[in-house]
């Protein structure tokens, strides 16, 4: 890539120029926006109806005071690709950001969310995860100023390292289990407890508090502040009044049925079943599950709490009545349904997710059931924010006059890529849709089989229904974009980086 500009430790074209320097900001009566993104956090949160149900008070108080989406979509099967297509507000099937691939990399023609504040003349703060976790992968376009916790981090690649050496970790004392699935291939313990003392210590902690310091100063212009919480994210690690919240004897357990996999197609039944040999062996035999879900729940309410810190500190601002909230989560996670422990598949433990807005232009105290993804923020803030359009389409819905008025809200189809091209789910109140790349699939009436036990896709009398479902999703789809590498594509430049794409 030729030098020509350099912005926020990244390297501009001359093309690229034009379309970022030409925009007049406008700041008459804009809101601010407080951006909090969780990670990993299922639809365990009591604004969501589920088997699971987390201690998340600050979750609900915040959708007391706006909307919570029941059934609100992520906009990828996890993480990384999810955030990409948040940012870029463009789907996979069209960048082809399918698993790892680093968006600003490769199409640094895309303007990403935050420089499309930065444009509209907002100071924009980051912390956390926003983006995947991993060294370069951070854009560091549009930022006015990213946290970033240790001098290592920012002369390594930006990566979050949320549980490096420096952070607490929980005893040696604990009850070892190397032989059971509380490991990670690293070694280190999928869950384990804190003291409550080292809770200030914590990168999650450490974030939140930085974002705080964000609400404390005065600014004259409308600002764009994002956290982004690894938390819930295994390692599961927390401080002890959070798993104090459970009396684990009484938790509910996932549902499941006994031959759910038998009516899924092949080659999906064989790689779930030994999946679920897998879980069978490292959770169930081992009675490790109550364990598990113990502490996800506990890091879902730690979560949560550095979510009330947040809000209490937007309250005690002058900014309290001119600040859009907007939490989301990246992905859901199974803890067992369907013999899945994790994320990646297409069901609705992955996809379903807490979607919560509040603040100026939203209705006060609605929850609501119509479909919606976690791709329609960009376009709603461009409405809402009068941001900037973008070079590139936004593929996503704006939601601006369902926040508004809500009670004229209408139902629709929502589309989510799978891990690579023609796989996909196309999701409704009453349907979800699931077609793989060898052209097999899947169709629940999730209106009346919540757990999608009832494979219905083989029934000639749902042939019509799918042809309706199938026609939502994309006519094409982008070929996997390359991937990069950290050891060979990405240049550390002193404290910033850029990739080299070959």
């Amino acid at each position: 890539m030729r030098k020509t500009m350099k912005t926020y430790g990244f390297l501009l074209t001359p093309a690229l120029i034009g379309i970022l320097v030409g925009a007049t900001p406008v700041y008459a009566q804009q809101p601010n926006v407080l951006f909090i993104a969780v990670d990993d956090m299922n639809d365990a949160v009591s604004v969501i109806d589920s088997t699971l149900k987390a201690v998340t008070p600050n979750i609900d108080r915040l959708a007391s005071a706006g909307i919570s989406f029941n059934n609100a979509h992520a906009a990828g099967t996890y993480c990384a690709p999810c955030r990409a297509a948040i940012f870029t507000g463009q789907y996979a099937s069209t960048t082809g950001i399918y698993k790892y691939q680093v968006y600003h990399a490769l199409y640094p023609e895309l303007v990403p969310l935050q420089f499309s504040f930065h444009k509209a003349g907002y100071e924009t703060y980051g912390a956390g995860k926003l983006y995947h976790h991993q060294d370069g992968y951070i854009d560091q376009r549009g930022w006015t100023e990213f946290f970033l916790r240790t001098q290592r981090q920012r002369e390594s690649g930006w990566p979050l390292d949320s549980w490096s050496e420096e952070m607490p970790m929980p005893s040696q004392g604990q009850k070892e289990q190397s032989n059971s699935g509380a490991y990670t291939k690293k070694g280190m313990r999928k869950w384990g407890v804190l003291p409550n003392n080292k809770e200030a210590e914590m990168a999650d902690t450490l974030r939140t508090e930085w974002v705080v310091s964000k609400l404390k100063e005065k600014r004259d212009k409308p600002f764009f502040l994002a956290l982004g919480l690894y938390a819930p994210h295994i390692p599961n690690y927390c401080p002890k009044k959070y798993y104090d919240l459970y009396d684990r004897d009484n938790l509910s357990m996932p549902a499941k049925k006994a031959d759910d996999l038998d009516d899924l197609p092949e080659p999906m039944r064989t790689k779930m079943k030994t999946r679920e040999k897998s879980f069978k062996r490292n959770y169930e035999d081992s009675h490790l599950l109550p364990e598990a879900i113990h502490s996800y729940l506990a890091s879902i309410s730690y979560a949560d709490a550095m979510i009330g810190r947040v809000l209490d500190a937007l309250k005690a601002s002058p900014y309290a009545d001119n600040t859009i909230v907007v939490l989301w989560g990246d992905n859901g996670y199974h803890y067992g349904e369907k013999g899945h422990f994790g994320k990646k598949e297409l069901w609705q433990r992955t996809s379903n997710i807490p979607f919560v807005w509040a603040g100026p232009g939203v209705a006060k105290g609605k929850k609501l059931d119509v479909t919606v993804s976690l791709i329609d923020m960009y376009p709603t803030f461009v409405e809402m924010c009068a941001l900037p359009q973008p070079p590139q389409e936004l593929e996503g819905v704006s939601l601006a006059t369902t926040l508004k008025n809500p009670g004229q809200a209408k139902d629709r189809e929502v589309y989510l890529p799978y891990t690579e091209p023609k796989g996909y789910a196309i999701i409704n109140q009453t349907w979800r849709y699931i077609h793989y790349p060898d052209d097999t699939e899947e169709l629940y009436n999730v209106r009346h089989d919540h757990n999608e036990w009832n494979n219905l896709a083989e029934n000639p009398e749902y042939t019509s229904a799918k042809k309706i479902l199938r026609a939502k999703a994309p006519k094409t789809f982008a070929a996997p974009a390359p991937s990069q590498s950290v050891k060979r594509d990405l240049v550390i430049e002193g404290e910033s980086y850029h990739w080299e794409v070959k």
